[in-house]
């Protein structure tokens, strides 16, 4: 990584990598005109040492209050008496070995902020702050981030059960925007990803940046548009969530990407980069089947052999076994908390269900929500001092929270996890949170990491799924122990074709869990066509959640073809990149290209009826110019039967540089259809 001057102007330390630019503002007094920090670091040769210190003014990544800052100060903390900090910073160290470290001291205090250059072009980001004596902190951003003046539009992604990952987008003309994620979890409501651009920005063109906060306990935003031009955004912990006085506290990593190719430019390196920190997960990635939406609670050993049977014969390749396996779990009103097994569900365990799954070529895996307690369970009866918050707190789900920061909670949890993974076959374990924190606490999140961190070392071949009610629990820190999370709650397709869409901005496709659900969906009433629901999955980590019992034949037919085909190219899409296309509003495409470039995969879909009959040609993108491309429709849409173009009727063969140009032109479709195109780089 190379280093830049700074822009004493601007009050700016300009930064760049392989992949691209960053900056970071400063906050002390400007730099002479003919000195800059890249000057005083020596690249490659052990930073700043000696006298060159004392040719640096004061220096810190956070705006600072106590110098009459106009904006949101970068952070908030306090003596234990309630006595505010407003230190004096002096840089006391600048290392670029490794990135670059700056440390700086004030009154007791050190911050250092370490920028490090990650894989596939992005930065990371993170601050630390240690003090000589206990201090409370109220507020500590990562850092501070310059939005040049041209990125003028901010996109966050917004949402709710069964509706995730929603964009939504805002000017940058005045004031400020402040977030404050403060329900424990990265939130259905603000997963902490969000990008600036300029404006008109779509998948395939504009200057944008990107960044995301690699944290699974809620995170605090603050975008601000200060009066005399200058605009920030900072990204840190839920504020007031380090409920405890300490002598260390430490960001999660901030992590950017900047790109003027669209949001494809950023989306597909956060993909990348996430895929490459993923845990271990068995490969070929298995076709999941999960049982919630057949039997809820119900669990009859003759109907569980029944339905394994007939999702083995569509092609699963694991079984799970979901909610209502233990205590007396009939509905969610109690058991949290009791990890044994309900002897009249299952009065000879899980073996007799575990030999059968096996004996149909299927592994078994398990639901659990070790974070939560019902109070009618023997565990809130014998410990109702490991609850989470007062007494008259309101109740999420029936249900309570139990207090992750004790060591003895966690130890309890761990003892019952590990004897269940230790005594049955189990490869896979569904982690569920479906109820708030009853206030932010970021102890609860390193309790769950630490939890986490403990069964993965005991149980390294057992893989987790993070999901807290869907989506609620989808981070770059979490996905740093779960090699899968569950997207959303909800199996309607058309809902799930945005969802996954636009949670393409970070996720790659082989760590996002994607079902085919039931013909009326539980979640929205809608009445789906199989085709439709089967390609939707098809396009991520490939998944059944429907009783098998309840589909016709065609239905069956259609998604044992399917499913068929995924595990034909599960590897190479699993391991390659989504780019999202550009389409009109009703409709949604996605081209996933094989890491080498040389095989593709495109899926575009009509949701609405379109405004004209003939839908505009499908233009691509990260191809290969010069090269030929052989395509050929492998699952036409619903349409008019005189609905067709030459793609429809056979194969293509066209240049990258024609198909990035002119495009691709599809049959006119009826709503609620798919077309899927396979493609071949000769």
């Amino acid at each position: 990584m190379r280093f830049w001057r700074i822009d004493t102007n601007a009050q700016t330390l300009v930064l760049g990598s392989d992949g691209g630019m960053a900056c970071c503002h400063y906050w002390g007094a400007p730099l002479p005109a003919d000195q800059g920090l890249a000057d005083l670091v020596a690249a490659g040769t052990g930073g700043i040492t000696g006298g060159m210190l004392d040719q640096l003014p004061p220096l810190s990544l956070l705006p600072e209050a106590r110098r009459s800052f106009p904006g949101q100060p970068g952070l908030v903390a306090y003596d234990t008496d309630g006595t505010p900090l407003e230190p004096a910073w002096a840089l006391q160290s600048a290392d670029q070995d490794d990135g670059l470290t700056l440390v700086h001291a004030a009154d007791g205090l050190t911050l250092t902020h370490r920028i490090r250059p990650q894989p596939h072009g992005l930065v990371a980001i993170t601050a630390s702050l240690t003090a000589d004596r206990p201090i409370r902190l109220h507020w500590m951003a990562a850092a501070a981030l310059p939005v040049p003046p041209h990125m003028d539009q901010l996109t966050e992604l917004a949402g709710r059960w069964t509706r995730e990952f929603q964009p939504v987008t805002s000017d940058l003309d005045h004031g400020g925007r402040i977030r404050d994620a403060r329900t424990g979890r990265s939130g259905h409501e603000n997963p902490p990803h969000l990008w600036l651009a300029t404006a008109g920005t779509t998948h395939m063109r504009g200057e944008v940046m990107a960044l995301h906060y690699g944290w699974s306990g809620g995170h605090r935003m603050v975008v601000e548009a200060l009066p005399e031009g200058r605009r920030q955004i900072q990204l840190g912990h839920a504020s007031g969530s380090e409920r405890a006085a300490a002598t260390r506290f430490d960001s999660a990593e901030m992590l950017l990407a900047r790109g003027d190719a669209g949001l494809n430019s950023v989306s597909i390196p956060f993909q990348r980069a996430i895929r490459d920190r993923l845990p271990h997960a068995r490969q070929p990635r298995p076709v999941h089947y999960n049982g919630w939406e057949a039997i809820y609670f119900r669990h009859y050993a003759e109907e569980l052999s029944e339905i394994a049977a007939r999702a083995a014969a569509l092609g699963a390749e694991r079984f799970v076994l979901d909610d209502g396996w233990f205590g007396r779990r009939d509905d969610d009103t109690t058991s949290l908390g009791d990890w044994q097994i309900d002897p009249r569900k299952h009065p000879h365990g899980f073996q007799p269900l575990i030999d059968r799954v096996q004996e149909l070529g299927m592994r078994f895996g398990l639901w659990v929500e070790p974070e939560m307690i019902n109070e009618d369970s023997d565990l809130f009866r014998a410990h109702p001092d490991w609850v989470l918050g007062p007494a008259d707190q309101i109740r999420g789900r029936n249900q309570l929270h139990l207090d992750m920061t004790r060591t003895d909670v966690r130890d309890h949890l761990f003892t019952r996890l590990d004897a269940i993974l230790r005594d049955w076959d189990i490869d896979y374990v569904k982690w569920d949170h479906n109820r708030l924190t009853p206030f932010p606490d970021a102890g609860q999140t390193r309790g769950v990491y630490d939890l986490l961190d403990r069964l993965r070392a005991a149980h390294p071949a057992v893989e987790i799924e993070s999901c807290a009610s869907g989506g609620g629990r989808i981070d770059a820190g979490i996905l740093t122990r779960c090699p899968r999370v569950w997207l959303s709650d909800s199996n309607d397709a058309l809902e799930r074709l945005r969802i996954q869409h636009q949670a393409a901005a970070f996720l790659p496709a082989v760590a996002t869990g994607s079902h085919v659900g039931p013909r009326d969906c539980h979640t929205s009433g809608r009445v789906l066509p199989m085709a439709l629901r089967a390609w939707t999955a098809a396009q991520r980590h490939l998944g059944f959640e429907m009783d098998p019992r309840e589909l016709t034949e065609p239905e069956a037919e259609t998604l044992t073809r399917v499913t068929t085909w995924w595990k034909a190219n599960r590897d190479w899409m699993l391991a390659g990149d989504i780019w999202r296309l550009d389409r009109p509003d009703g409709a949604l495409a996605e081209m996933q290209m094989a890491a080498d470039g040389s095989r593709l995969v495109i899926f575009a879909a009509t949701l609405e009826s379109p405004v004209a009959v003939q839908p505009p040609a499908l233009r691509l993108t990260g191809l290969d110019p010069t090269a030929r491309y052989r395509l050929r429709m492998i699952e036409k849409p619903l349409g008019h039967h005189t609905s067709h173009t030459a793609i429809s009727r056979g194969e293509v063969t066209l240049t990258g540089a024609a198909l990035m140009a002119q495009g691709v032109a599809l049959p006119p479709a009826f709503p609620q259809t798919v077309a899927v195109i396979e493609g071949m780089r000769l």
